[in-house]
Order: C-alpha cells, then structure tokens, then sequence
C-alpha cells in the first residue's frame, strides 16, 4: 500500500503550498516538475530518505531539489500512510530559516488540533 500525498489547508480554504507550486510553475517549470516528481515519489516508503527527503526535528521532513535555489516542501506524516505537506520554500541557504520552520510547526499542530483522529 502506497502512501497518499495531501496539501494542508487552512480553514478558509486557502491551500499554501499548492499556492508555492503554482508559484514555482510560474517562474521556474523545471524546478516545478521535479518537485511534483518528487512528491509522487515519496509515495513510495523507499523514496523517503536522503537524498529526495530527510528529517528536520519535531517529526518535521523536508522533500529538497537542489538547483539555482534550494525548493523545499515541508511535511509530516499522518496515521493512514498520509503524508501531509505543509509549507514550501525556496532559497539558496543550505539551511531552513527559522522563520518558516515555525510556520511549518505551526500548521502541522493546527492540522493535527482539526484531524484528532
């Protein structure tokens, strides 16, 4: 059984990171395809460690395509082979500001407050 891919959602029906990657789609098609490719990958359990995906902290991952600039999804992994990405992100750091760090945090507990299940 694979695993299922889903973009958070905030209560007014705005969806972050789909939002990123029609962003992306816009300024940088080939950075967009390999990360929708690599989404559908970590689909796969032996997808979902270095190099496509690695661990952050606080059950926090990041799926990472290296390119002119580092883009980076955020997400965490639900009961029922779920994974749910969280924030997107694109920088030429080797590291995830704290910023964003945070706002990933933040919506993974507001996602899991709604999902108690």
């Amino acid at each position: 059984m694979e695993f299922t891919v889903e973009f958070y959602g905030t209560q007014s029906g705005r969806c972050p990171v789909r939002d990123f990657l029609d962003g992306l789609k816009e300024v940088d098609p080939g950075d967009f395809a390999a990360v929708l490719a690599g989404l559908a990958k970590l689909r796969n359990r032996q997808y979902q460690k270095p190099p496509l995906s690695k661990a952050i902290r606080d059950d926090l991952f990041e799926l990472r395509h290296v390119g002119k600039l580092n883009t980076r999804v955020l997400y965490f992994f639900a009961k029922g082979k779920r994974i749910i990405a969280v924030h997107g992100i694109r920088n030429k750091a080797k590291e995830i500001p704290i910023r964003d760090l945070k706002v990933a945090l933040e919506r993974k507990k507001e996602w899991s407050s709604r999902n108690l299940s």
